[in-house]
């Protein structure tokens, strides 16, 4: 193909993706590079966990969902709503973010000690997302790749896109990355605590119910991911959730992770990226 033939092919591709309803983020997004990866869902246990040390979502979880039935139930759900909202065209990316804001009017109540919770606080809803954020840096930066600082800068600053999308005040999230991990620091060493609900819904998360047949083929698959879940989980958190853990776990998860890292790379892009990213 000549030069020229080459430039107005280059051309009217431009143009068409120009046309194209990307929603929210798009072509050469941080956003769309790293939550593509299906390697994400090992971190969905990690995530939840830092979300339920919060007393007053793990309240709202006890409070208004299936967790001891059903405890991966919300992570799909969850699962969901994110994919709908990163991937879709506009249409689909305001009606799965809609549909999130209406849930959390539904979400209140009051916590053990009395105090009230609404899953719609703007605090509340700034370290869900916080949690979503950072794992997914995480993980994608364990299992596929180190992500620079420039790209996960970038990451974070279409992140709040997202954040706005779920309903939190714009303006009400940290102003920069730095901000940010200063952010998820200072919660986790101070404004987390956790307590018998989240304790109980850890359980049921990394043992979940099974029937006994079902239970003992997957065992192997369930410590695995328990302690993958484990491992990823900020040391102080896994302290107060009070696993053990120590050198022998330590070693058997970095192992892990390398023999993850290394699956995922050899792995075509039809299994390695979610149904709605490809």
């Amino acid at each position: 193909m000549k030069t020229r033939q080459i430039l107005e092919v280059a051309d009217a591709l431009r143009r068409g993706n120009q046309r194209q309803d990307w929603g929210l983020f798009g072509p050469g997004s941080a956003t769309w590079k790293i939550n593509r990866e299906t390697v994400l869902l090992l971190g969905g246990g990690r995530a939840l966990l830092m979300q339920v040390a919060h007393p007053s979502v793990a309240a709202g979880v006890v409070q208004h969902s299936r967790y001891d039935v059903d405890p991966w139930g919300r992570l799909l759900r969850t699962l969901d709503v994110v994919t709908a909202i990163t991937f879709g065209d506009t249409e689909t990316s305001e009606r799965a973010a809609a549909r999130l804001r209406a849930v959390h009017r539904y979400v209140r109540g009051n916590r053990e000690d009395g105090t009230q919770y609404e899953a719609g606080d703007p605090e509340l809803l700034r370290w869900v997302w916080a949690t979503l954020v950072d794992t997914s840096l995480l993980v994608y930066s364990t299992y596929v790749e180190p992500v620079p600082v420039i790209e996960a800068e970038r990451f974070y600053e279409e992140q709040k896109r997202f954040a706005q999308a779920c309903g939190i005040p714009e303006g009400s999230w940290p102003v920069n990355y730095e901000a940010f991990k200063a952010y998820v620091h200072e919660t986790i060493s101070h404004g987390l605590n956790v307590g018998p609900e989240a304790r109980d819904i850890a359980a049921h998360v990394l043992a979940p119910p099974l029937p006994a047949p079902v239970a003992l083929v997957a065992k192997p698959s369930l410590e695995l991911l328990k302690l993958t879940t484990l491992g990823l989980l900020p040391v102080s958190l896994r302290e107060q959730y009070g696993y053990e853990w120590g050198p022998v776990r330590e070693q058997v998860f970095r192992r892990s992770t390398v023999a993850t890292r290394g699956l995922v790379g050899l792995l075509p892009g039809v299994v390695r990226q979610f149904p709605a990213a490809r």
